[in-house]
Parts: structure tokens; C-alpha cells; sequence
């Protein structure tokens, strides 16, 4: 068959063209160059390939091979791929020869390295010559975007100095910290960063001049610290570390610290002037970590607080005492407030609404979402809860989330009646979940 049958045989060769250059996965793209010689003809055109996970797991002969095949004879024919992704298994030998093929056209590549043939190859490794087919994405020297899953890197990779990169993505890695500080700082025109359930532990340090986004994700039992100087991020997201600093906060916008295991030991920032959004949680920050992020958030619209202790190394302990009018005056213009069970305990404290009076106004407040994980202190707990509605003109919405809380405690149920009765008193504003 020489040309198309059927409806598209009407369409000017321009439109099919069109048409068909929307195909990215390889599936799509093989089964419409089988069809007749016009469609294959427009594989060279070809801006994107998709290699999905699963693509070649019923080819005879192993997916492997197969998938060797196709991919080689796929990116030769592209001659003009801008974007190449593969998820499925493939050689990591081969890697530079496709690479090298669409050097001059690739701006986009991503690779699950955990489905490489050869892993330990596929690797940033420390073998010698002979590994770390990786190091053959420096031939791409017009690569914009660059993720990559499953890798190993315990050495700087080999790929010079990549200018034109803009977004780095490293997704299940186990990385050396040396290793992965050089690796950003190999690419020093990034606007995007993100490190996603990475092992690794030491000292990271980052100084990406343009860095506008960043999110990392560190996982593992080792201590870990991160020193970022990133003058023109604005959304930043960090877990997983036990001591913090930043530098070069005056354009951040939406700041989210966690550390689900282990202790937040500190915090150093300098005061974020323009932040809107701020996420604090984990199971244990110590007070001066938690003192030091609020203190340079003052301009903060959206403070989400989910923090279970306070204390330092293994010992579990309360929040301190925290004056309500103090801190809503330190935050003036808070317009939404989630807290979680321990920050609303110090807030619920005998002194914590001593310095309550007419004068006082939570201005901007309109909604809070309260999460009560004990009946503990019930009676503050309650004034406090009317001291937020009764202080707070622009309140809209307030929901109680009662959480966890023992109903065997023979003071569960007089609370949760007293919370209920709340409520109806404030119909329409408060609810509970």
C-alpha cells in the first residue's frame, strides 16, 4: 500500500502530517507506520517518544531485546525527537549511541534507570571507565530537562557543564552528597529542582543562582543537612533533614518543612517578606527550630502547623506555653490557620489569653482548621475556641477535627458534648469533621 486509504487519504499531506507529529507512544507510532508508507513517512517529524513500562512484555525473544530494537531504530528515524522518554527495560550500553543519534534536537529526556540492563553501568558508579553509561547525556548539550528514576550516584557525574538545563528531576535514587551537590552544581541555569524520595545523608549544598522551584524529598535513617542559597526561589519544599539554612528568602512565596521520623534540630533563615504560604510538620522540631521559622514568616496569609513534640534527640515534649494575642499580633495578616493537637495545646495553656481584651482583632482570619486530639484541659480548650470566633470578624469557617481521641477517657464525652454545644452556638460558622 502506497498511500492512506479511507477518510485521510482526503486530507492534504500537510494535516496528516499535523496529525500524526501529535503521536509519542511508541506503541501508537509503530502501529501507524505499519499502516502504509505515507505514515511512515512522517516518523522522521516526530517531536516526542514515549516508551511505556510495559510496552514490550509480550515480544518474543525478550522484552529486552526487543525493546533494544525498537527504541535504536525509533530514535534514528526521529530525526527531529525533542523529547525521549523511556520507562521500559533497555540496555544501558546503548544509551550513548541513541543519545549521540539526537544530540543536536533532544531538549527533553527522561529514564527509569531502575529498568536498565546493567544497573551498577547505568549508575554514576566509581568502577572505573567502563561505567556510568549516565555520564553520556553531556553529549546532549541542548538538553532543557532532564529526569531521571531508580539511579545510583556515589560519584560527581562526567557530563560537564550542562548550561542550557533548566529542570532536574531525580526520582528513588540513593545519592552520595558530594556526588549529587556536584550534579546541580554541573548545571548552573536551573529554574526547577527536585530530589523525590532520594537516600542520602551528610551535608547537601546547593547554590543554583536562578532556582526558582525546588522541592526535596530526602528518606533514610542517616542525619542529613541542607545548606541552600537560592536567591530567587519561590516555592520550596524540604523533608527529611535535621538542620536547615537558607539564604535569599525575599522572593518566597510557599515554604513547606517536614521530618516524619527523627528531630528538627534548627532552622536558620533570614526574614521572608513576600511568603503567603507556610507548612510546618513532622513528628519532632525542636522549639527553637519552630520559634526561628515563625519568626521570619510574619507576613504569612496561610500557616499550616501539624508538628506532634517539641525536645531534642529522643526525648518527646510538649510545646511550651504560646500567648494567643502575642502570636496572632506577630502574624497580622494570617488568613487561614490549620494546627494540629500539640500547637493548639500551647495555645489553650493558663496564661495563654491573659493578654485578651477589646482592643484585640484577629483582622484578616477566615478560616481555621483545628485538630483536637485530647480532652485534656477541656475548659481553656473551649474558651479558646470561642475566643478565636469572638476575635476574629472576617470568620467564615472553623472546623474541629476531633482525632484519636480515647473515648475509654472518662472526660471524652463531657468534651465532645461541650464541642457539640459549641457549635450550635455558632451555627453556620463552625462545624465539626
Amino acid at each position: 500500500m502506497d498511500c492512506c486509504d479511507g477518510g485521510m487519504d482526503a486530507l492534504p499531506d500537510g494535516v496528516v502530517l499535523s496529525i500524526l507529529s501529535q503521536l509519542s507512544n511508541a506503541r501508537d507510532v509503530a502501529a501507524c507506520a505499519g499502516v502504509s508508507r505515507c505514515w511512515r513517512d512522517c516518523v522522521p517529524f516526530l517531536p516526542s517518544l514515549y516508551f511505556q513500562r510495559s510496552a514490550f512484555d509480550a515480544a518474543q525473544g525478550g522484552a529486552r531485546t526487543a525493546a533494544d530494537d525498537a527504541i535504536g531504530r525509533m530514535v534514528e528515524a526521529a530525526a527531529r525527537l525533542e523529547e525521549l522518554v523511556i520507562y521500559c527495560p533497555f540496555s544501558a550500553a546503548l544509551l550513548p549511541r541513541w543519545l549521540a543519534m539526537r544530540s543536536a534536537s533532544l531538549r527533553r529526556l527522561e529514564l527509569r534507570v531502575d529498568s536498565a540492563a546493567n544497573k551498577a553501568a547505568a549508575a554514576f558508579g566509581d568502577s572505573g571507565a567502563g561505567s556510568g553509561h549516565l555520564d553520556c547525556i553531556g553529549v546532549v548539550p541542548n538538553l532543557q530537562e532532564l529526569r531521571l528514576w531508580g539511579l545510583t550516584m556515589t560519584r560527581a557525574p562526567a557530563w560537564g557543564q550542562l548550561e542550557r538545563l533548566r529542570v532536574m528531576e531525580i526520582v528513588g535514587a540513593s545519592l552520595v552528597d558530594l556526588a549529587v551537590c556536584a550534579a546541580v552544581a554541573a548545571c548552573p541555569n536551573l529554574t526547577d529542582l527536585a530530589l523525590l524520595g532520594c537516600e542520602c545523608s551528610g551535608s547537601v549544598i546547593f547554590a543554583p543562582p536562578l532556582l526558582e522551584r525546588c522541592r526535596l524529598d530526602f528518606v533514610g535513617n542517616g542525619s542529613c543537612t541542607l545548606a541552600l542559597a537560592a536567591p530567587r526561589v519561590e516555592s520550596l519544599e524540604v523533608h527529611g533533614f535535621n538542620w536547615i539554612s537558607l539564604q535569599g528568602g525575599a522572593h518566597l512565596k510557599r515554604l513547606t518543612i517536614a521530618k516524619n521520623s527523627g528531630t528538627l534540630y534548627t532552622v536558620a533563615m533570614e526574614r521572608l517578606p513576600v511568603l503567603e504560604e507556610l507548612s510546618m510538620r513532622g513528628v519532632q522540631w525542636s522549639w527553637g527550630a519552630v520559634s526561628a521559622v515563625l519568626h521570619c514568616a510574619i507576613e504569612v496569609k496561610h500557616l499550616v502547623m501539624k508538628v506532634e513534640f517539641c525536645g531534642e534527640h529522643d526525648t518527646l515534649q510538649p510545646f511550651p506555653e504560646v500567648d494567643l494575642v502575642e502570636f496572632f499580633n506577630s502574624h497580622p495578616k494570617l488568613r487561614k490557620f490549620e494546627i494540629h493537637g500539640a500547637m493548639f495545646a500551647a495555645l489553650c495553656q493558663k496564661n495563654s489569653l491573659k493578654n485578651l481584651d477589646s482592643r484585640f482583632s484577629m483582622s484578616y482570619l477566615e478560616e481555621v482548621l483545628i485538630t483536637v486530639r485530647s480532652p485534656l484541659n477541656a475548659e481553656q480548650k473551649l474558651i479558646t475556641l470561642e475566643s478565636l470566633v469572638r476575635y476574629s470578624p472576617r470568620l467564615r469557617k472553623m472546623a474541629i477535627r476531633i482525632s484519636q481521641m480515647k473515648n475509654c477517657h472518662e472526660a471524652a464525652d463531657d468534651f465532645f458534648e461541650e464541642i457539640c454545644k459549641f457549635v450550635q452556638n455558632n451555627y453556620g460558622r463552625v462545624r465539626i469533621e
